[in-house]
């Protein structure tokens, strides 16, 4: 059977265009595109039929199969030549059963999504080889393509300089100056990119890199490209195999530019149409307080929308006031009966301090995500025997600085409740046996 697929407006306007064509919005209304596939011919092969082929492919070494990407690949990119394909083996990624953690929330079920256990350490390669693959099938049809760019804050230009350095196609990365971590900056250098730091935030670095790569030569890559989504929307399908093919009461996603969370509602609606799932979860997006237009906005009853400028955030990679994926990820929340909450700084601080303690090393995304959590618990929204689902957007290790300075009790405007210093003592065996014991008393304690 083959197996087809396509760009076409996400406002149902006329005309579809080939995923090959270098196309970002619909030339008749202006919004942004999203990839369509023969949903027909992918129906030919039964549910179960499906579910064997997925679970035989996994984490298997025939390239580029064993991806946890490229293992579905008639339901993501069907038409790429497997030569041209770029991948880490991304994906595959495991969920971690927060037990303890989970026992002091009070919920018996609760799962964290380790997106961060990847090639460049985020969820953003699950897009990125998608991406860049179809850039690669470009070039290999004779197509001109100097450069690939991107905007960001970190995370997409990790992942975009590593796969543009794989496949040997030159990348370029406009990043806010000083306002990523040295660990994601160090990233791009390392893989070889072009990197710009721009005097603005991250809503200024997109604006720029929309207008440069209206010259067609330079490749966008940020994720109004529909093409990132179709990586991304894997996460879903990844949960529900881990799973055994059932589906979570809950996902909490953190949310900046958006389109993370319409990927993963795509996902789980191309797994109900084909018939591998009977329901859909409900989805929480969790953003900064500091960043939080999508929130203002579903206090409205997302009657409307309005961006706005936002405000410096530990969690980096969601300071954003303009997200362009909004209109997916409100129609995703409507669909999903959806929520939205946020989390201040202190409260993002502190909840992924907490969750590390039980095991956990997270990003501060990740803490936004842990403290609306913790919010719709207290409020009853989330009861205690439904399964939840905390998507982990990004390694703990890429914030070591962050973390240092929440114990060091240097992070301005937040007092670390959970801060664990190291005790410095003369090295005596009778010392050190005293510290033991008090460690062990004072962890009993707040264990009861």
């Amino acid at each position: 059977m083959s197996y087809n697929a396509w760009f076409r407006c996400i406002n149902g306007c006329e005309g579809q265009f080939s995923l090959l064509e270098i196309i970002y919005r619909c030339p008749t209304c202006g919004d942004l595109l999203e990839v369509h596939h023969d949903m027909d011919a992918l129906k030919t092969r039964a549910p179960a039929a499906w579910m064997r082929l997925f679970e035989d492919r996994q984490q298997r070494n025939a390239y580029p199969f064993g991806s946890g990407v490229w293992g579905k690949k008639e339901w993501v990119m069907p038409f790429i030549d497997d030569d041209n394909i770029v991948s880490t083996y991304e994906g595959n990624s495991n969920l971690f059963w927060a037990d303890r953690y989970g026992k002091q929330l009070h919920v018996e079920d609760l799962w964290v999504k380790q997106c961060g256990n990847s090639h460049t350490g985020s969820f953003k390669d699950l897009g990125m080889t998608v991406l860049v693959s179809v850039v690669k099938q470009m070039i290999a049809d004779g197509r001109a393509i100097d450069a690939v760019a991107c905007a960001s804050t970190g995370d997409t230009s990790a992942a975009l300089a590593s796969y543009c350095a794989a496949a040997g196609i030159p990348a370029v990365v406009l990043l806010p100056r000083n306002k990523v971590s040295a660990a994601q900056l160090v990233q791009p250098l390392a893989n070889g990119a072009l990197v710009l730091s721009l005097d603005t935030d991250f809503d200024g670095c997109m604006a720029v890199v929309q207008e440069i790569t209206k010259q067609k030569r330079i490749y966008l890559a940020n994720s109004m490209n529909s093409l990132r989504i179709e990586g991304q929307k894997t996460v879903a399908i990844e949960i529900v195999q881990q799973f055994d093919w059932e589906v979570p009461d809950w996902i909490i996603i953190p949310g900046g530019n958006l389109g993370n969370v319409s990927a993963l509602g795509k996902g789980f609606l191309m797994m109900q149409e084909l018939g591998l799932i009977q329901k859909l979860p409900r989805i929480c997006v969790a953003q900064a307080e500091n960043a939080n237009p999508l929130y203002r906005s579903y206090l409205k009853h997302f009657e409307s929308f309005e961006p706005v400028t936002a405000q410096k955030t530990l969690a980096s990679a969601i300071q954003i006031g303009n997200p362009v994926s909004v209109r997916r990820a409100i129609r995703t929340l409507q669909r999903f009966d959806g929520v939205v909450e946020q989390a201040s700084e202190q409260e993002l601080a502190d909840e992924a301090a907490r969750a590390d303690r039980t095991g956990m090393f997270n990003c501060p995304h990740t803490g936004v995500a842990l403290a609306a959590l913790r919010k719709l618990v207290e409020r009853k929204v989330i009861r205690s025997h439904d399964r939840v689902v905390v998507i982990s957007t990004a390694h703990g290790l890429k914030f070591a600085d962050q973390k240092t300075a929440y114990h060091l009790g240097t992070l301005p405007g937040v007092k670390p409740t959970y801060q664990n210093l190291p005790v410095e003592i003369p090295a005596e065996p009778r010392r050190v046996a005293d510290a033991i014991a008090k460690h062990v008393d004072r962890a009993r304690l707040l264990e009861s």
